[in-house]
């Protein structure tokens, strides 16, 4: 749809007629994303007491939502007021959509139609992408994944979640699981890999059609990434291959038989042919290719998921995730010859629609930690895959949260630095999104009073608004932010975002000090780790993280001084560099903020609005974690250095920091137990990954390893 300038001639015919209601829209019916902003229009003109005319003729104000392709580019967006006349303009179908919210939130915000100003805005990358596990066939078995299956299986859950992705300027759905072809399809040639009837397959059909219906409609892309050589129980059985290549099993060896081979590359053609709205797939290099060397791996993908997108014989965008291993297992590693395979076969793919995405894991599983690339999946990265600059792919940061899953979290200057630190002009942009924690259902609302949300993705709305929009303009104020928490709160609400931002700083003080990998190694709200056996790793326990530990743990941050290392050279006169984060330093940054983020919160009256009860209790609670971290860091101080050097005043001051450590651990609890329910933890199953293992999880359980930590400074002996 071109920009039509038909309007400028009616308007020359029509008088002013004053300040009224009416309200005429303008635009292109038989283009799906115009009709869906026009509707989005048309909700929030009705929230502002504008009626909505069908008059073309007699009206107060005409808004004219176009598409732009001369002087904006792709997704960027303008709005252009002329007294009465306001037009709307894209640089295609997805700018036009961002540009029409973009008024429907001036609109929120109180702003009459006689007053809107001129906005412009390009996007910063053109990646910007939503990772999204679904809960059948699952990466992991786990009830934490399970509980979403009725809510994921609904499209108004998804209506509700694209519209967020709009909203905020996401414009790529990823959707995950091991395989995604049995939900999808029937398989011409292998009906008997499907365990479905074609009345229960039609189901499913419905519900994927709907996504990408949806999805296409607010100008975002979708994807299916599914991990490698996995297939359904039924092919496995029906042909005696695979054996365990299906869920829920996931740390398997590869299977390259012809059969296998066949099956994967025809269900790849065959679903880009009867999904015409799926945009792409992923690849993996991971799970299900044990006993593979890198070279086996990239060469069975070109024979299967490679070739069966060429073969679809339609436009198809593609991510390629960097492998995970250098090896033959599937622990995580890396090496330059790995990278040399990946960026060699990359460099020959040609047919794709636009860049190639090249997916890697910003500090592994938890990029909420140090803005700092410290490490991807499996360790360091070399240069090979920006030196020489590519010129068919780009970079896509995956920006994990294996965190935080129950309190809200928003640190917006946290991601204007990551952006900023991570910017090049071969990175295309960045994932978000969660590997042990789906965003579908509301399993944390105890309460019974009536709250502002219905999906769990909803609760976290900061942080999808802050990572959506940032990611789209970095440049993008705190007013906006801030405006949000006065829409739903009113006055109440105007210190929320700063209280947020100094108290849920906590999460990354901890990751950043605490040395990380993979999923279970650290759970920053739980304040939980990976307690590794290295002799049996079956008996590794997801465990608090004592006092002990965080002496002897390095820092993820190589800006960040371990307990252990900062005690030692207290004692033997060593300094550190000024811009070192030594645990004093630490313990200020913490001490100040939690302390200021309850400050700003202590007179704020929730007793009326439940929704704004959680969000000033989550302001609290992460507050009393970083008090706790920071009594924490000062027992540990003062244990190490009693243990070094002796002093009984060193021991009685460890016991009297890990003493009131347990006591904000205790007000944690406090606000907490109320209002939270015991919840499912994919962290928590046990070492074998049993499901009959699993626990459930809340601060109030933990409270007896967090007592233990007294009792070990008690029992502390001078070496």
């Amino acid at each position: 749809m071109k920009a039509s300038l038909l309007f400028i001639s009616i308007f020359v015919l029509l008088p002013f007629q004053g300040i009224s209601q009416n309200v005429y829209l303008l635009y292109d019916k038989s283009v799906p994303q115009a009709a869906y902003s026009a509707e989005q229009l048309k909700s929030a003109l009705s929230e502002q007491n504008y009626t909505v005319t069908t008059d073309s003729v007699s009206y107060d104000f005409l808004l004219n939502i176009g598409v732009n392709e001369v002087t904006l580019q792709p997704e960027a967006f303008e709005i252009i007021p002329n007294g009465r006349f306001i037009t709307i303009y894209g640089g295609d179908e997805s700018g036009m959509v961002y540009g029409s919210l973009a008024l429907a939130e001036e609109l929120g915000n109180g702003v009459s139609l006689a007053d809107i100003a001129s906005i412009q805005e390009t996007p910063n990358f053109p990646f910007r992408g939503i990772k999204h596990n679904l809960p059948w066939d699952t990466y992991r078995p786990s009830m934490a994944l399970d509980q979403h299956y009725e809510t994921a299986r609904d499209l108004d859950y998804w209506e509700s979640f694209l519209d967020m992705m709009a909203q905020n300027r996401f414009n790529s759905l990823t959707l995950w699981n091991l395989h995604p072809f049995t939900y999808m399809i029937m398989p011409e040639n292998f009906p008997e890999a499907s365990p479905f009837t074609e009345e229960e397959l039609d189901e499913w059909r419905e519900l994927y059609h709907g996504i990408f219906r949806i999805a296409k409609e607010r100008g975002i892309d979708t994807y299916l990434v599914n991990w490698s050589i996995f297939v359904s129980e039924e092919f496995s059985k029906a042909h005696d291959v695979a054996h365990d290549n299906f869920y829920p099993h996931y740390y398997v060896d590869g299977d390259t038989s012809e059969i296998v081979k066949r099956y994967i590359r025809e269900s790849v053609t065959q679903v880009l042919k009867e999904y015409p709205d799926l945009s792409g797939f992923a690849i993996s290099h991971g799970e299900g290719m044990g006993g593979m060397t890198p070279r086996e791996r990239q060469d069975w993908m070109n024979e299967t998921m490679i070739e069966g997108m060429r073969l679809a014989d339609r436009p198809v965008k593609f991510i390629h995730r960097v492998p995970f291993s250098a090896g033959t297992g599937s622990e995580g590693s890396t090496s330059l010859n790995t990278e040399q395979i990946t960026r060699q076969a990359m460099e020959k793919l040609d047919y794709f629609d636009g860049p190639i995405w090249v997916e890697m894991k910003f500090n592994w599983s938890h990029a909420h930690s140090t803005p700092e690339l410290v490490k991807v999946h499996g360790g360091e990265l070399g240069d090979t895959y920006f030196e020489p600059e590519p010129e068919n792919y780009k970079i896509t940061w995956m920006a994990r949260n294996e965190d935080f899953f129950a309190l809200r979290w928003g640190v917006p200057d946290f991601i204007r630095e990551h952006i900023e630190t991570n910017t090049a002009s071969y990175v295309g942009g960045y994932f978000i999104g969660s590997e042990t924690y789906i965003p579908a259902k509301d399993y944390f609302t105890k309460i019974e009073e009536p709250v502002d949300w219905t999906y769990a993705f909803q609760r976290q709305w900061l942080f999808y608004k802050l990572w959506g929009r940032l990611l789209y303009n970095p440049d993008t104020p705190d007013e906006v932010f801030e405006n949000e928490f006065t829409r739903r709160y009113g006055n109440q609400g105007k210190n929320l975002l700063e209280a947020f931002s100094l108290s849920s700083s906590t999460a990354l003080r901890l990751a950043s000090a605490w040395d990380l990998r993979w999923d279970f190694t650290l759970y920053s709200e739980g304040f939980l780790s990976l307690n590794e056996n290295e002799d049996d790793y079956e008996s590794s326990t997801l465990d608090y993280i004592s006092v002990d530990r965080l002496i002897q743990r390095p820092p993820l941050d190589p800006d960040y001084v371990s307990i252990k290392d900062y005690v030692e050279a207290t004692l033997s006169g060593t300094s550190f560099p000024e811009d070192a984060i030594t645990p004093p330093v630490l313990i200020d940054m913490l001490e100040e903020d939690c302390e200021r983020a309850l400050e700003l919160v202590k007179d704020i009256d929730t007793a009326d609005n439940a929704s704004l009860m959680y969000e000033v209790s989550d302001i609290k609670t992460w507050a009393n974690l970083g008090l706790h971290f920071a009594e924490k860091l000062k027992g540990g101080i003062a244990l190490q250095t009693y243990r070094m050097s002796g002093g009984e005043d060193n021991k009685e001051q460890a016991v009297n920091h890990l003493e009131k450590a347990l006591a904000y651990w205790d007000e944690v609890v406090r606000i907490t137990r109320p209002i939270y329910k015991d919840m499912h933890l994919t962290h928590y199953m046990g070492g074998g990954f049993e499901r009959d293992d699993e626990k459930l999880f809340h601060w109030e359980h933990i409270r007896p390893e967090v007592a233990e930590d007294i009792e070990i400074a008690k029992n502390a002996s001078h070496e």
